[in-house]
């Protein structure tokens, strides 16, 4: 059997992992299996053409390759013990999810003890990107690794980049959202400073956007959430911002770079939690400034 028609698995079928689900369900030539613990994500994936499992381990099972969107590092470590337990040798484990670069590489050479591969692939962009397979996805893991999950990573992504070894998709992605994080902080504070000097979020964003200030956090971010004040929540909110950030500083301090900026960008979202709205999705730290 060749990688597109071998059993493959998805675990975590939550804001992202349910559209990454359903990307592969109806690409993948092989059966998908799928688990969750959340009954109405695995009753959506089975109406998206997957097959549901009774658990991690009946999955493990069952799969060649298995697709992981779990919340954090802990999380992944958890269920890849599992796998591990129950999946044959030869078993290739992608974590979409978004980890520290340590805990990547410590969950790669536990499976790999135990005859499994490991890749870590992060995702990057939206919900609905991750609904219509447009993700870009950073690739860490071996080359020849690489070769074959990539076909598998393209349901799911329309941008799929190899980083480097097992831990440097992890170090993109985090670097990417650090980015991103700092750039929304700057953004938030200076929609402020224009609405208050007279100028409206709407005009700043046309304004700024025909200059070297254009990004694309103002003209998503900032235009579609800061500036009508919208912020749903079931998003990105700001908790899983300060766990990104958290990674970041970490990896810095690793790195034996002091992560200044991170640091002051966390105190926005700290903030937001603090002042109750931290459920929403996070630009609402304009609301902190707003309200100073």
């Amino acid at each position: 059997m060749s990688d597109q028609t071998i059993p493959a698995g998805f675990i975590g079928l939550g804001v992202m992992g349910s559209g990454m689900c359903a990307n592969v369900a109806r690409k993948h030539q092989g059966p998908v299996y799928a688990f969750d613990r959340v009954p109405a994500a695995l009753e959506a994936a089975g109406a998206a053409g997957a097959r549901p499992a009774a658990s991690v381990a009946a999955l493990a099972a069952q799969a060649e390759v298995i697709f992981l969107s779990l919340p954090g590092g802990k999380q992944v470590a958890a269920v890849c013990e599992e796998i591990a337990a129950h999946a044959a040798p030869g078993t290739v484990v992608v974590d979409l999810s978004t980890t520290a670069v340590a805990e990547a590489r410590a969950v790669a050479a536990m499976l790999a003890e135990k005859g499994l591969l490991f890749a870590d692939a992060p995702v990057a962009r939206t919900r609905q990107a991750a609904i219509d397979g447009t993700l870009s996805i950073m690739v860490g893991a071996a080359d020849a690794l690489f070769a074959r999950i990539a076909p598998l990573l393209r349901y799911m992504g329309s941008d799929v980049t190899h980083c480097g070894d097992v831990g440097c998709g992890q170090v993109v992605k985090l670097i990417n959202n650090t980015l991103l994080f700092e750039q929304v902080a700057a953004l938030a504070e200076m929609v402020v400073v224009a609405e208050r000097a007279g100028v409206t979020g709407a005009k700043l964003v046309e304004a700024v956007s025909l200059g070297s200030g254009d990004s694309f956090a103002l003209r998503n971010h900032c235009f579609k959430a800061m500036v009508p004040r919208q912020f749903p929540e079931k998003a990105f909110p700001s908790p899983y911002v300060l766990k990104d950030l958290g990674y970041t500083i970490e990896l810095a301090e690793q790195m034996q770079v002091e992560p200044r900026l991170p640091r002051l960008a966390a105190e926005y979202y700290r903030a937001a939690i603090e002042q109750g709205i931290g459920d929403k999705y996070f630009p609402a730290i304009i609301e902190v400034i707003d309200r100073a």
